[in-house]
């Protein structure tokens, strides 16, 4: 079986044998999130991963970080979109749980199909579904703790809507999805067997065209009973110098985690596009 560090390496090679340059304007492919999707750190967005607009390939390959109080997740991702209507995507999650000296590894393989609207024309926002199949691969704390699942599939609709020249001459951007889920902490800590409905929120801010600041919120499931799952928020500071690269960088409040309280922190991504 292919495993997601090959699937990752396929999809580089796919996204280098896309030679056309991406048509879409500088920023709108987001960033890689930590489940490998375009979108913010801790949320995917309504948009399509890379540049490619209609007829054209994208996408992007990313390593991300998040560096919490007991807690350290690193993240690498390859995401492939076409049409500016599809998007394929894959991410390798590793999880330090730096008081028990254990890692938990978890897989990710996402899809996203944009249904109408467009993120930067005309009056309708951009329309997306989504869903990401999630399968831990180390069971043993999550099994501890009451998950009843290795594995499990979230959906989610995401809409989105860039405004040129609206906040005194800059653009402004929200996206909101609504997302039905079965995860503990996104599936590092396992699965329920039922899933709820959950909200996630985003917006920012162009300081210039290359600049932009921003926030997310998060809300969680909170399913286990042996420990409480908060919601998660960070604002961030996104660099994109160009189309071929894009930077992240966050503060982030995740709350309490597998019982250790009020983890905050900083995360880092780096993204390299098409």
């Amino acid at each position: 079986m292919m495993t997601v560090r090959a699937l990752v390496a396929a999809l580089a090679l796919c996204l280098a044998a896309a030679s056309q340059a991406g048509s879409r304007l500088l920023a709108t492919g987001g960033a890689n999130s930590i489940e490998g999707q375009a979108g913010g750190g801790i949320t995917p967005w309504a948009v399509i991963s890379g540049y490619g607009d209609l007829g054209e390939w994208g996408g992007a390959l990313g390593l991300s970080r998040v560096s919490v109080d007991d807690f350290q997740l690193d993240t690498q991702s390859a995401s492939l979109g076409f049409d500016n209507r599809l998007e394929f995507s894959v991410s390798r999650q590793d999880l330090e749980v730096e008081p028990l000296g254990l890692a938990i590894r978890q897989d990710v393989f996402g899809a996203k199909v944009r249904l109408a609207g467009d993120f930067i024309y005309g009056s309708a926002p951009q329309l997306t579904a989504g869903l990401q199949y999630k399968r831990n691969r180390d069971m043993a704390v999550p099994q501890a703790l009451g998950a009843a699942r290795d594995s499990g599939t979230d959906l989610y609709l995401a809409v989105g809507k860039l405004w040129l020249n609206e906040a005194l001459g800059r653009n402004v951007f929200a996206n909101g999805s609504l997302r039905w889920t079965a995860a503990h902490q996104t599936g590092l800590l396992g699965f329920a067997e039922q899933r709820e409905l959950v909200a996630e929120l985003s917006a920012g801010l162009f300081i210039d065209r290359h600049w932009v600041i921003g926030a997310e919120y998060r809300q969680k499931p909170n399913g286990l009973q042996a420990v409480a799952e908060d919601d998660w928020a960070d604002i961030f500071l996104g660099w994109f110098p160009n189309t071929r690269v894009a930077a992240v960088l966050a503060w982030t409040e995740l709350g309490d985690i597998a019982g250790l309280e009020d983890q905050s922190g900083w995360y880092l991504s780096i993204q390299l596009s098409q």
